[in-house]
């Protein structure tokens, strides 16, 4: 028998001291014998007071060992997380009992692991051990926490069988289980079946488990049921309700729940003063906020991060970056949930210096690391246009996921770096991402703009076995990328399919029918628009009197540009002037589209100016295009555009020094005029030819193939326009020059490599000349191929002889 000493016993809960530690203590547990039962409570103390390893020697240097004994020490080891060392005891213990069991299954409960807390609980039964109300709310809570609905229904079905379902505890279990795993019909039967005398546990969990799955009304009647009962709430169920007023922006219900808290006492609680914050702030109320934040001092950092949330989410950016510099002064913990609020800031306000100042901050900080941090920096740098930082974040980035791709993603389509969007969408592909509608809609929109056909049916391909339910934002893109590719049929069955549509859905479909020749269409689409109640915006005015300047359609458009005013109260913008002007230019009608130049509201921008400039070379009115063309070189002094076409106006006047003298002053500027060059995709590669394009790996078969070409249109009856030629060239070079020009080469290479039948879309960086179009009409009538060229201005559908434009354009 051990000798213990009494003394040292009797002081168990003070062992922990300087002057009697616990390897003292422990010690002299061998030097005198005291009763197992003060041994007990020397280990419950330290078990309590979480000094697991002084309680495991104490027991191991105990001879006398009851069930108590066991089970304190089993207890001890699970309640720490000491599982291995818990199951180990479980194994040797002489004494097992449901405690015994409830203890290890506990401990397992408490860490997460799942599997062996469920085997222990059925392995308990078999052994004949009744499971008690907490061993059972035991697993049930952990079914919560990890939302293994099944395995919850299963403990209800032993709960009913064992009749543990009328009591009380047990049943409360039961409803967060379910309202953890999203079943919150069958929490609120079983809250509604609930024995006699719900306590407060009961009505928290009910209304938690209501704001947690977005039913805000639904917790706010709870609530309102809890009081009528006469229960009282405490520290716990505030926060939830308020949470759900919050969401349901109920401002003045929780300024009503506000009350209650004062009258309770709760108001010091800093869960309760950080979810007031957090309400007020969200309902937009952002006074009382602030004074709650300021009044009660508080120094949590989640209250903070809700304020200034608040402030960036009603655009009081430069109050948030202020909060957030008093949260730095004050020495108020800076968390992952801050920096991305902060840095959202600057994604709409450019201020670089500040920015990179924050993000310096995260690296001192150390928060470099954290992925909700990382997507900010890059969501943020992306929307700026710094694309440079953007990169080097998501580079460094260890971990990333569907927001760090879209963020990234979404910045290159927003800012023009489209082939760029294509790679690292490609790359996010690879990655095992699957995308989501938001950078579906970014990329289709990059499509669109490189007018990339194949990869934008790729997309679509992807986005249609991917499962994903219809996105308006989608559906957009879709008829914006196909109108854009020239497909507007393929435009139309998007759009024919689409549920919901809005003022983007008919816009991109009247620019579509506009660009691809379809003037009348367009003018039709706008009427349904109308008759479905969708009214239309500066966009959509752009679409239609771009349809009636293409389409030659006067009237309707004096009528659009009037009514834009008139009736729907938006004030006509430089583009809506630019194709009235362009409209009257193409019908000869300059005095008129003078006037309407000299009544616009505001100096006119380069795009009037180019409209006119355009109208002028067409019909040959010199001191007009004059006019035009010096208003632009002040405007766009670096644009060739104005430059060639005013010399080229000279020229046909037969005004060779004046053209000569534009050409000087476009050589003295370092202005050279931008080189034609059309390309065309197929097999997922991009060709591109530029005139007299000898670089191509096929050359000799192209060549030889435009020999072909102008043999059999000749004979058709084409005769090659020698004013689109080189002036400063023989006729016979003339000729060659303009059978050479990009886009003969390139519709040579579509006839020798796509299958017979298969339309060939080719794209032009500038105006498709005269003569290519005249050409391009006899090709299609003698190939009997549909072409499809997308010049700098429109769509042209080359058919049998025809083109969609009516030679209009």
């Amino acid at each position: 028998m051990f000798k213990l000493d009494f003394k040292i016993l009797n002081f168990s809960l003070r062992c922990r001291s300087k002057i009697i530690g616990p390897a003292r203590y422990t010690h002299n547990v061998g030097n005198s014998v005291k009763p197992t039962s003060d041994l007990n409570r020397a280990l419950v103390d330290f078990s309590n007071s979480g000094e697991i390893d002084e309680a495991g020697q104490l027991f191991e240097k105990m001879s006398d060992r009851d069930g108590f004994t066991w089970n304190t020490m089993i207890a001890a080891y699970a309640n720490s997380g000491r599982l291995r060392e818990a199951k180990k005891l479980f194994n040797e213990t002489p004494f097992k009992n449901f405690f015994t069991w409830s203890s290890l299954i506990s401990g397992y409960s408490n860490y997460g692991r799942d599997i062996e807390a469920f085997e222990l609980f059925w392995q308990m039964q078999l052994e004949g051990y009744r499971p008690s109300q907490y061993t059972l709310d035991n697993v049930l809570r952990l079914c919560s926490l990890k939302g293994l609905l099944q395995r919850g229904e299963q403990f209800h079905g032993y709960a009913i069988k064992t009749c543990f379902d009328l009591n009380a505890f047990v049943v409360t279990g039961l409803v967060d289980m379910y309202a953890k795993c999203k079943c919150i019909f069958e929490a609120e039967y079983l809250f509604k079946m609930f024995p006699d005398g719900k306590n407060h546990v009961a009505w928290t969990t009910m209304i938690t488990g209501y704001s947690q799955n977005g039913y805000g009304f639904k917790a706010i009647e709870c609530f309102r049921d809890m009081r009528v009962e006469g229960v009282e709430s405490n520290q716990f169920t505030f926060p939830s309700i308020l949470t759900a007023c919050a969401a349901v922006w109920a401002r003045d219900f929780g300024a009503q729940v506000h009350g209650c808290i004062l009258s309770s006492g709760f108001e010091a609680n800093v869960y309760v003063q950080s979810a007031l914050v957090d309400m007020y702030a969200k309902c937009g109320d952002l006074d009382s906020a602030r004074r709650l934040l300021e009044y009660s001092e508080i120094d949590n950092e989640v209250s903070w991060n809700s304020m200034i949330v608040g402030f960036v989410r009603q655009g009081f950016h430069k109050e948030a970056l202020s909060l957030f510099k008093k949260m730095h002064a004050r020495d108020i913990k800076i968390d992952d949930f801050t920096y991305p609020s902060v840095l959202n800031c600057f994604a709409s306000n450019i201020d670089l210096n500040n920015a990179k100042s924050v993000h310096s901050l995260i690296v001192k900080t150390g928060f470099e690391g954290y992925k909700f941090v990382n997507n900010a920096l890059i969501d943020m740098y992306a929307k700026q246009g710094n694309l440079d930082c953007a990169f080097m974040v998501f580079n460094l980035m260890q971990d990333k996921d569907v927001i760090s791709w879209t963020s990234l993603i979404t910045g290159c389509a927003h800012h023009g770096s489209y082939e760029e969007a294509l790679k690292y969408f490609s790359d996010m592909r690879i990655s095992g991402i699957c995308p989501d509608h938001v950078v579906i809609s970014s990329i289709l929109s990059a499509c669109a703009e490189l007018t990339v056909l194949e990869f934008g049916q790729q997309v679509h391909a992807v986005f249609l076995k991917s499962g994903g339910c219809s996105s308006l934002s989608v559906d957009n893109s879709l008829v914006l990328m196909y109108a854009k590719c020239g497909c507007i049929n393929d435009a139309n069955r998007v759009f024919d399919s689409m549920h919901t549509r809005d003022v983007i859905t008919w816009t991109a479909l009247i620019m579509g029918c506009a660009q691809n020749g379809k003037g009348k269409e367009a003018l039709q689409f706008y009427d349904q628009m109308l008759a479905r109640g969708t009214k239309p915006d500066y966009i959509t005015f752009i679409g239609l009197l771009f349809a009636c300047s293409h389409a030659g359609l006067a009237e309707n458009a004096r009528w659009y540009f009037e009514s834009m005013d008139k009736v729907y109260g938006i004030k006509p913008g430089p583009d809506h002037y630019a194709c009235m002007i362009d409209l009257l230019g193409r019908s000869g009608k300059l005095i008129e589209a003078k006037a309407l130049l000299d009544q616009m509201v505001g100096e006119p921008d380069a795009t009037v100016w180019k409209a006119l400039l355009s109208a002028c070379r067409v019909h040959g009115d010199l001191e007009l295009g004059e006019r035009a063309a010096n208003n632009l070189f002040e405007l766009e002094p670096m644009n060739a555009m104005p430059y060639v076409q005013l010399s080229n106006m000279y020229s046909i006047a037969g005004k060779w020094e004046d053209a000569a003298r534009v050409r000087k002053l476009m050589k003295s500027r370092g202005i050279r005029k931008e080189p034609g060059c059309s390309w065309i995709e197929t097999n997922s590669q991009v060709h591109i030819f530029i005139s007299e394009d000898r670089g191509h790996p096929l050359r000799t078969d192209i060549y030889s193939k435009i020999d072909e070409i102008m043999l059999l249109i000749k004979e058709a009856g084409y005769v090659p326009d020698m004013n689109f030629a080189l002036h400063n060239v023989e006729e016979e070079g003339k000729e060659i020059g303009l059978a050479y020009h990009s886009e003969k080469l390139a519709v040579a290479f579509g006839l020798l490599t796509l299958p017979q039948g298969a339309p060939i879309r080719i794209f032009k960086n500038l105006r498709v000349c005269g003569d290519c179009h005249t050409a391009m009409k006899y090709i299609s009538a003698v190939y009997l191929r549909h072409i499809i060229l997308r010049d700098s201005n429109r769509f042209h559908h080359f058919k049998a002889g025809n083109c969609s434009c009516g030679d209009y354009w």
